[in-house]
């Protein structure tokens, strides 16, 4: 994908760099059909990995959550009445875990699906320790959410 990096919100802490520590020893990835039932599907794997991992509660949870949102809104929003792919990455580093979900739909905008708020970015942004979105109309969005494994609380922002 060949889109420029936005942070979700300024006071959104930066990703930790992948140098900052060795490379996974596993990555769980997920290629579904973009479609409603594939969402609890992901939320399932995601669960079974947290527990695996022996995340703390208050991570999993949000985890979970982050990632039920960021799945449901793939499915919505990102191809319309076409059908594609919901792409899931899990990959685990010694303090964090690394989530991505991607699509290649019509990228992040406004959806003539929505109506309300959108509400579902600012919630993954207060959920993830640290959040990254990159898209690009037409080619697809890319969320790239970060959970600390040793948090045992909300995740917190740096002002």
């Amino acid at each position: 994908m060949t889109a420029d990096p936005a942070p979700a919100s300024p006071s959104q802490a930066a990703p930790p760099r992948p140098e900052d520590d060795a490379p996974a020893t596993s990555d769980v990835r997920l290629s579904l059909p973009a479609r409603a039932e594939n969402v609890a599907v992901v939320r399932h794997v995601v669960s079974a990995v947290a527990e695996a991992l022996e995340l703390p509660k208050a991570v999993a949870d949000d985890m979970r959550l982050a990632l039920t949102e960021a799945c449901t809104n793939v499915v919505r929003h990102a191809y319309g009445e076409r059908a594609g792919t919901l792409e899931v990455l899990v990959r685990q580093h010694a303090d964090r875990l690394e989530v991505t979900v991607a699509d290649d739909g019509r990228g992040l905008g406004t959806s003539p699906a929505s109506t309300g708020p959108g509400l579902g970015l600012p919630l993954i942004a207060a959920l993830a320790d640290s959040l990254v979105i990159e898209h690009a109309p037409a080619s697809g969005s890319r969320l790239l959410m970060h959970f600390n494994r040793r948090r045992t609380g909300p995740a917190v922002r740096a002002a």
